[in-house]
């Protein structure tokens, strides 16, 4: 059989690609990528650095029709932006201005056998017209589109970690072939643990907050615990916990906890004059009508100079149209008295979460993987870069040739390797028979 001819595009660090290849290669057939579209720098110094490339372009929407040599599938990890969708479905007018517009048009001018797109979870329910339908009108449009260039299409939302992947990652996969619709149902459930793909003996982490974290808990006794002065409950470990910013009595932590929840309900919006939002600064008296205290003052003011609670005017809703579209901001209200609220959020420490190895990891995001560590001997240390990759199913061979944190920061934004090439296994019969009867047909 002829070479299986592909195009990448919104390639990232190549994970479709590898899957896709994975799969074919183990049926026995050769495969080609014919045109790869990327622009991100340090994903197209990965991608050169870990693939041979014929044909590599940017910016995809640059690249004319005629400039792309034919091929049998598309794949892409297409980024979700918002349609003029509103249900009407008018085809490609729904889609216009979007990337994915970008994938209509060639696959509509090139008619290739089939595709693979990836997407994040979200894309599903998004712009609902009614909160119970199934799908929103987003994913609607696409698949409408798609079915209207003549694909049988089907898509299903499907969890990295039942890929023998120890990572909780739900992203919707929408596949389509010219011959036949592809079942995205009974995979074979495969399961593995963090510790599975860990190194040991690496270098700990020594830092002060490293070292109050361990002094005042039992190393195992952190396994699976986040760090962040926000609601949490038994799962969460406060700053003040490890008396991160100075130690604080038992009242005091009591006090920040019932801080905690009030501050978030509504009514105090009410009483206030602003607009509910997640976390609104309360005045003493406010205060002293749920935490009674004949030393509440003092005790909040002290908090307020350790700096676990900050003394502000409560935030109003700020709307304002940009050029590049509306932009909602919290600003202090001066009109407004004073009132106490928490000073730091998730991402205001240098970890994060405590990941468990006897289970896996959350969803990975760019944002966090810098921030979450893993136990090593007796101490912390932060994810490697390879541990990053088998988290994804990338194989060992496979190179980051940038900076941890840009390393960190494509991993992020990376598909499941093993849920790919487990889609791609079941594109192979009925592409071989496609192509089987095609001959058939020019015979005769």
């Amino acid at each position: 059989m002829k070479k299986i001819k592909f195009i990448d595009l919104f390639a990232g660090i190549g994970g479709i690609r590898l899957g896709f290849e994975s799969a074919f290669h183990k049926a026995g057939l050769y495969t080609e990528c014919v045109m790869t579209s990327e622009i991100k720098p340090a994903a197209v110094a990965t991608l050169h650095h870990n693939f041979p490339h014929n044909y590599f372009v940017g910016d995809i929407t640059e690249v004319k029709i005629e400039q792309i040599p034919e091929f049998d599938f598309l794949l892409g990890g297409f980024p979700c932006q918002p349609f003029s969708a509103g249900g009407k479905r008018q085809g490609f007018m729904d889609t216009r201005g979007t990337l994915f517009f970008s994938i209509e048009k060639i696959l509509a001018e090139k008619k290739p056998y089939g595709f693979i797109l990836e997407n994040v979870e979200g894309l599903v329910r998004h712009d609902l017209e009614h909160k119970h339908d199934k799908i929103g009108r987003t994913l609607s449009v696409i698949l409408n589109n798609l079915q209207q260039l003549g694909y049988e299409v089907n898509y299903r939302v499907l969890d990295a970690s039942e890929f023998d992947l120890p990572q909780a990652r739900k992203r919707v996969y929408i596949v389509g072939t010219k011959s036949e619709k592809i079942s995205l149902n009974g995979f074979e459930r495969k399961h593995k643990k963090l510790r599975e793909i860990l190194e040991s003996g690496l270098k700990t982490m020594d830092t002060k907050f490293t070292r109050l974290l361990l002094d005042n808990f039992e190393l195992e006794s952190l396994y699976g615990k986040s760090i962040k002065d926000k609601r949490g409950g038994d799962n969460n470990i406060h700053s003040w916990d490890i008396g991160l910013k100075g130690a604080i009595s038992n009242e005091q932590s009591i006090l920040l906890s019932n801080l905690f929840k009030q501050r978030r309900k509504k009514n105090w919006a009410s009483l206030i004059g602003i607009k509910w939002m997640d976390g609104m600064a309360l005045t003493l008296k406010q205060i002293s009508s749920f935490h009674r205290s004949d030393h509440l003052e003092q005790m909040l003011d002290d908090l307020v100079k350790k700096g676990y609670l900050k003394f502000e005017h409560p935030k109003k809703l700020v709307t304002e149209i940009t050029e590049v579209g509306v932009k909602t901001t919290r600003v202090q209200d001066p009109t407004l008295p004073k009132g106490y609220n928490i000073v730091s959020g998730k991402l205001s420490f240098e970890i994060n979460k405590v990941l468990d190895p006897n289970g896996i990891t959350p969803t990975l995001v760019a944002t966090d993987m810098a921030r979450f560590v893993v136990p090593d001997d007796k101490g912390l240390r932060r994810l490697t870069l390879r541990e990053g990759l088998r988290l994804f199913g990338y194989p060992e061979d496979f190179v980051l040739p940038v900076p941890v944190n840009e390393g960190f920061d494509l991993l992020g934004n990376t598909v499941a390797v093993n849920v790919i090439k487990a889609i791609g296994e079941r594109l192979i019969k009925p592409y071989i028979k496609y192509q089987d009867s095609g001959v058939k047909q020019a015979v005769c």
